[in-house]
């Protein structure tokens, strides 16, 4: 590549004014709007290696910015085939296509780099992250995963086939495509099939023995609608995904923000879902929690996010542990003010994007402490080793 090294210098003038107090995404649209010198590819070359920059996460403070670059070009690639200029022969000749052999030689070179230190909250984690798997995860941008809606299945993966989109078929629902993918014009996106997750879609398990409970109750009551209130809504994705597992559901939705409610109006109308009420709740005041009963509660928990840093790398590096605490806080308010909302025999599905055992396994304690739930199953879902996100979910009932 003809410009690398003035990308690299580009590049770390950029990283000198960011401070993380916004998404990097948002940042680099705005200075290079106000720098207007750059053109499309510069553009493009610039913000992949402050990308590649933040995906160290904590080992690249102990680095210079152009240092740190330089070694995180090395471990995000495969090849050597765009950034070969920065590099003399010893580093290209050690330029394997296993990660593992690339971080073995990085920490040669640099014996303060550390695989383990670009997620270093490890004493934090949930049980069954595996620590060093999961901190190496953030090397790898995580694919784009489309969930096929029912009865979409030939439709969809025809229209990819006939425009050449490569994917990868995971399940009967589930596809991986590469990341940046533009859907626009192949697939209706949220009538044919919804971006979401491998994760979050993975959650549709436990709305699978939600369903089979259900269906054993007397004809009666399976008549009937299931009702939902999926309580912190955001975009709608569980919304969907609950419409397409239990079919019959009479829906509510409330999010804190109402700009997010206007786009999942938007978004359900697109996915032909009627919701049976919309509203704006800040769940942390008691009186905001509706007073009707739900056969089931989504609670998509405000979380550190900390499973999906894979995605914006940026905010694993500016994050502190101490800030889980505020997030855990956050959760036990809006949990404890919403259980009332479970009708007997109903169930709370609590789940967050988070690998914090703070925000997960000791949520689940802190809600069958205070409350008659009982525990059905719980489950870290982990992403890490399929460029995914990791997430926890738990369902809990309420006893008849």
């Amino acid at each position: 590549m003809r410009y690398a090294h003035q990308y690299v210098k580009s590049a770390v003038a950029l990283l000198q004014t960011y401070n993380g107090s916004v998404p990097l995404a948002a940042f680099l649209k705005q200075y290079f709007a106000q720098h207007k010198k750059f053109g499309s590819k510069d553009r493009k070359y610039i913000s992949r290696l402050c990308y590649y920059y933040f995906r160290l996460g904590h080992a690249a403070r102990m680095l210079s910015a152009e240092d740190a670059i330089r070694l995180a070009v090395y471990c995000c690639n495969d090849t050597s085939s765009e950034w070969a200029e920065l590099y003399n022969e010893s580093w290209l000749g050690h330029w394997p296509e296993l990660l593992q052999q690339r971080l073995d030689y990085a920490t040669s070179l640099y014996p303060s780099f550390r695989r383990e230190d670009i997620f270093p909250f490890h004493q934090a984690l949930s049980a069954e992250v595996n620590a060093t798997l999961f901190s190496v995860s953030h090397l790898v941008q995580p694919d784009l995963f489309l969930r096929i809606r029912p009865g979409k299945a030939r439709l969809l993966q025809a229209a990819l086939t006939s425009s050449g989109v490569p994917f990868t078929v995971l399940s009967e629902t589930a596809l991986a495509l590469p990341n940046g993918t533009n859907l626009e014009g192949i697939v209706e996106t949220d009538r044919e099939g919804v971006v979401q997750d491998y994760s979050s879609q993975r959650v549709g398990a436990l709305l699978e023995l939600v369903q089979e409970e259900w269906n054993t109750r007397s004809t009666a009551r399976t008549a009937a609608p299931i009702t939902v209130w999926d309580c912190c809504a955001a975009s709608g994705g569980k919304s969907i995904l609950a419409k397409d597992i239990l079919g019959n559901i009479r829906l509510t939705v409330s999010d804190l923000r109402t700009s997010m409610l206007h786009n999942l109006e938007q978004r359900l109308h697109r996915a032909g879902i009627n919701t049976g009420k919309m509203f704006r709740a800040d769940l942390t005041v008691p009186d905001q929690v509706p007073s009707e009963q739900f056969n089931l509660i989504i609670c998509d928990a405000p979380c550190s996010g900390s499973g999906t840093w894979g995605r914006t790398p940026e905010q694993l590096y500016y994050f502190e542990e101490k800030q889980v605490d505020a997030f855990q806080q956050l959760q036990q308010k809006i949990t404890s003010n919403i259980l009332a909302a479970v009708k007997p025999g109903g169930y709370l599905l609590y789940i967050t994007c988070s690998v914090f055992a703070r925000e997960n396994e000791e949520m689940v304690k802190f809600i069958q402490a205070g409350s008659d739930l009982q525990l059905v199953q719980q489950q870290l879902i982990k992403g890490y080793t399929q460029k995914a996100d990791t997430m926890f979910a738990a369902l809990l009932r309420r006893p008849a």
